[in-house]
Order: C-alpha cells, then sequence, then structure tokens
C-alpha cells in the first residue's frame, strides 16, 4: 500500500483506532474520509483537517451500505483504499438464555458489515491503481475472550474472509489484516483507561512504523498481539486461554 495519495475510508472513524488512523494518514499526504453513525464526532475528527472528509453511514443497514457506497463514490471517484474499522463489543453470559440482541447486533455490525461494504466497493476498487483494503481484526480472533464471545467470534470469522479475499484480488487490490491487542479505546465501557491495555498512542505509533514496510505486510502486528496470533501453532493456546480471560477479568474488575 502506497503511502501518501490515495484516498482512504475508514468506517468507524468517528473514535478511537479509526479516529488515530484518519489523523495519521492525513499526515501522510492521504485524503481521508471517516464514516460512522455520529456525525457530530466525524466532524470533530476532521475539524480543522481539509482533506478529511465526514459522512454518515448506518454499517447495520444492507439498504444504507449500498447507498452510502453511491455516495462515497460519487463525492470521492479516487477513493482507493478501504479500511473497515466499525464494530462492537458486548459482554455476554453463555451460562444461560438469554436475549440474543447483542449477539444478533455484533454479527451485523462486525460481519455482515464489511462484507456488505466490500461487495458494494468492489467493482469501483478492482478498476482503481493502488487499490487496498483493510480489515481490522482482533488478537481475540486466535484466543477468544469468554466474556465476549460473539465479538471473539465475528472477529475470527472476518480473518477467515480476509484469507479468502486476498487470495480472490491477488493481483487486484492489496488486502491487509491489522491484528490489534487489548486497546485503551472505548469500545467497551471503561476500556479507554483499563490497566494493562495497550495505550492508544503507542499502538498507533507502532502500527504506522509497520505500515512504512516495504512491501506493506500483509498482517499488521504489534508486538504485544503476536502472543495471541501464534499461540495455536507455538503449541500454546490452553494457556493463553488461560491467560487472555484471566488477565481481562482482572483488568475490569480493576485488579490488573
Amino acid at each position: 500500500m502506497k503511502r501518501s495519495g490515495n484516498t482512504i475510508l475508514i468506517t468507524g472513524g468517528g473514535s478511537g483506532i479509526g479516529a488515530q488512523l484518519a489523523h495519521r494518514f492525513h499526515d501522510q499526504g492521504n485524503t481521508v474520509i471517516v464514516a460512522g453513525r455520529r456525525l457530530e464526532a466525524l466532524e470533530q475528527v476532521s475539524e480543522g483537517r481539509a482533506n478529511i472528509h465526514p459522512l454518515a453511514l448506518d454499517i447495520d443497514s444492507a439498504d444504507g451500505v449500498k447507498d452510502f457506497a453511491a455516495r462515497v463514490i460519487a463525492a470521492h471517484p479516487a477513493l482507493n483504499v478501504v479500511i473497515h474499522n466499525a464494530g462492537i463489543m458486548r459482554f455476554e453470559a453463555l451460562d444461560q438464555s438469554r436475549d440474543l440482541g447483542d449477539a444478533e447486533a455484533t454479527i451485523t455490525t462486525n460481519l455482515l458489515g464489511p462484507i456488505r461494504l466490500t461487495d458494494a466497493l468492489i467493482d469501483h476498487l478492482v478498476a482503481q491503481p493502488s487499490a487496498a483494503i483493510v480489515t481490522v481484526t482482533s488478537g481475540l480472533a486466535y484466543v477468544p475472550l469468554v466474556a465476549t464471545p460473539t465479538y471473539s467470534a465475528t472477529k475470527a470469522a472476518i480473518h477467515s474472509y480476509t484469507v479468502a479475499l486476498r487470495d480472490a484480488l491477488q493481483g487486484k487490490v492489496e488486502v491487509i489484516e491489522l491484528v490489534p491487542p487489548g486497546v485503551q479505546t472505548e469500545l467497551t465501557p471503561g476500556q479507554e483507561n483499563r490497566p494493562g491495555y495497550m495505550p492508544l498512542d503507542a499502538f498507533i505509533d507502532e502500527v504506522m512504523a509497520l505500515w512504512t514496510q516495504e512491501p506493506t505486510p500483509a498482517e499488521i502486528m504489534v508486538e504485544r498481539v503476536r502472543g495471541l496470533r501464534f499461540a495455536e501453532r507455538e503449541g500454546r493456546f490452553d494457556a493463553a486461554l488461560t491467560q487472555i480471560n484471566a488477565f481481562a477479568r482482572k483488568a475490569r474488575e480493576g485488579q490488573g
């Protein structure tokens, strides 16, 4: 993926990782479109930056995604990079019957959203020079968090989808997977200050350094997430499962 001169769409661009990526890519000389539900938050991200453009997107609506794709292409015909960053994470108890609304919403946002948006934009992207699709998964795609089972499952599914997409688009569109660890963002209540989670600025610094490598790595992983990514390959899966779940539980309880 080239460093500058891109027109980059970032979903979930109103806060956290998405907002920080928007600023960093803008600083490198790219035009950036930040998309999400909350237009006010998007406008704050774009404030004072002439080439960051806010655009409302309801990622949960199939018709809304199609309409958005048409609008973004019309407004930004040079669009050549899409970063699928929008996502939600909900805590769920699996040991009793429950309302599945959170699980269904997680699947719609985290899995159907990127699939629908990729489909809506793929004909356009294939025709663009230096095109790229970036999916944002998680270390939990490889070792699940028991308290957020559907989130972990959607990230595992997006990893699999990314592998297939990369092969299908070989020679046409570059496909990159960004794999965060637990980062101090607003993904879950209190997470922005949760002990033991990676500070957002430090995460973005390391990510952008990895992004400057030539060629761009197919998987962009900060050092902190590699233990989860390769746990199964290295025969450490059971230990990693126990460790990550104990750590997350203590961190949520303020014991980290």
